[in-house]
């Protein structure tokens, strides 16, 4: 009996002395759970951002933020960034158009009819091109919901006293501010484009 309480008690001190060894250890620290992916885009083309924008939505990706300028390899480009939840893809459910034009008139009018379309205003930037800066708009819609219908009012003038003035015309008529950008345009020279919008159901005579 003393061998076996002997060779017990030795087992315990035994045990004891590894755990005391294995707290001392340090702990690796847990990896936090990615609760995101990200895609980055980038191109010198705006149709060329068009496609890669929708093949990235198609993955369960959805339009995050653009900015565009030099690159150290790409020169002047267009960069997106893009976003889906590790735990639920969203496969298809957006679209998305890129507009781009040197002419505020032409913009306004293409922002209508995709506005037509259901596509909604989510980001702008400027885009350097050989002459002057073009507006770049990107507009998303959402498949799986029936979509808002806007009106859309483009601004774009080279003084931001004059800029005040037509925002504040434009929000009596019940538009919002939505987005602005700045850049050298081919017809305009260095403009400030404001972009504005108001529910359908404002519209006059409706």
């Amino acid at each position: 009996m003393i061998v076996v309480r002997s060779a017990l008690t030795s087992l315990l001190l035994m045990v004891s002395f590894a755990s005391i060894v294995a707290q001392d250890q340090p702990q690796e620290p847990k990896k936090p759970k990615i609760e995101f992916e990200y895609k980055l885009l980038a191109t010198n083309r705006t149709t060329t951002m068009e496609k890669e924008m929708n093949d990235a939505a198609a993955e369960g990706y959805r339009f995050q933020e653009v900015i565009s300028g030099d690159t150290f390899f790409g020169g002047s480009e267009a960069l997106v960034v893009m976003i889906r939840p590790t735990d639920d893809f969203m496969k298809g459910r957006f679209a998305y158009q890129l507009l781009a034009t040197t002419k505020t008139s032409t913009m306004q009018r293409e922002l209508q009819v995709a506005s037509d379309s259901g596509f909604e205003h989510v980001g702008q930037s400027v885009f350097k091109k050989t002459f002057g800066t073009e507006v770049m708009v990107i507009l998303e819609r959402d498949n799986k919901v029936k979509p808002r219908l806007w009106d859309y009012k483009l601004l774009a003038t080279r003084k931001t006293s004059t800029m005040q003035k037509e925002v504040m015309e434009a929000a009596a008529e019940g538009y919002q501010f939505v987005g602005f950008s700045s850049g050298s345009t081919f017809f305009g020279g260095n403009e400030v484009v404001t972009i504005m919008r108001r529910p359908r159901s404002l519209t006059a005579g409706n």
